[in-house]
């Protein structure tokens, strides 16, 4: 009825009151609370300002979830169901993940391959333990994008990611270079998994992998779930970073990516599986406390003189 009368004025609260057969005393005290809001209306303008800041900083990306477990990283107690509201009332929502896949793997049936180490056990105790890796394509008017990624199985961390024209074996191999040369894995220790593509079962990378001391791992024919997190890391791209978009060039689609993976995904992108941290949060936790853990065991066997 208010917001009648604030569009129509013309109109007359008399006469609008008498239509909508609402009581006098009803309306003005619905302006009054307008004109002078109660605590808890200043508190939910305030928190869904906050809620609208993080939305933005997400891109657009954020639920309710990821922005409750926000919120609580900047010290605000709320509810989750408060959150709910607000963001509903506002029209606030996040982007819920596609579920298209693409067909990207083609076998070599010439081809020796690698056992499954991995048995959809996507747990690493430690980075650099299990990377997983896979294929992608992103559609651009100048032709397909191919986008090649590793990423860590105890972080989920994109640790390196390389894209081409072409979906060969030099692609993922430069891949794997750039994960080696920012990773430093100890040889012996690292397991790295992938599908039956031709790429992954090429000379070419199986050499690689067996000079840096990496087993090679992979899943059965035709099951994604034996490569479950490489393919979740293209849900999240297609539909965080790509969805609804349109690129003119290659150049264009790897710059949507740089911003999404580098500048978001592995740096600020809270997941409710690391506790809603971000990947590199998360290791950046985990290393922290390891060498808490080392320094209180040298302090431990430190020995005992005496003057």
């Amino acid at each position: 009825m208010t917001a009648l009368l604030d569009e129509h004025p013309h109109l007359g609260v008399e006469l609008v009151l008498r239509e909508t057969h609402t009581p006098p005393s009803t309306y003005y005290r619905r302006r009054q609370r307008q004109k002078n809001p109660c605590r808890r209306e200043r508190e939910d303008a305030a928190l869904l300002e906050m809620i609208k800041e993080i939305h933005t900083q997400s891109h657009g990306i954020y639920g309710s979830p990821r922005i409750h477990a926000a919120l609580a990283r900047r010290g605000i107690r709320v509810g989750r169901k408060r959150v709910e509201r607000l963001m509903r009332q506002a029209g606030i929502t996040g982007i819920s993940p596609r579920t298209r896949r693409w067909k990207t793997t083609v076998a070599d049936p010439q081809a020796a391959l690698a056992p499954d180490l991995v048995k959809r056990d996507f747990t690493a105790p430690e980075p650099n333990r299990l990377w997983v890796t896979d294929l992608t394509v992103i559609d651009t008017a100048e032709g397909p994008l191919w986008l090649s990624a590793i990423r860590d199985a105890f972080s989920r961390r994109v640790v390196a990611w390389e894209t081409s024209a072409h979906a060969d074996a030099d692609l993922v191999l430069a891949t794997l270079e750039y994960a080696l040369a920012s990773r430093h894995p100890e040889p012996g220790q690292l397991t790295h998994h992938a599908d039956h593509g031709c790429q992954y079962t090429s000379i070419k990378l199986t050499t690689r992998l067996l000079r840096a001391g990496i087993a090679a791992s992979m899943g059965s024919v035709g099951d994604s779930y034996d490569n479950a997190l490489a393919e979740n890391l293209w849900t999240l791209i297609k539909s965080e970073a790509i969805r609804g978009r349109v690129f003119t060039t290659r150049a264009d689609a790897n710059q949507a990516l740089f911003e999404y993976i580098d500048g978001f995904y592995n740096t600020t992108r809270i997941q409710k599986r690391l506790g809603y941290l971000s990947p590199i949060e998360y290791e950046e936790k985990h290393y922290a406390n390891q060498a808490a853990t080392e320094r209180a065991n040298l302090n431990t066997h430190q020995p005992i003189t005496t003057s």
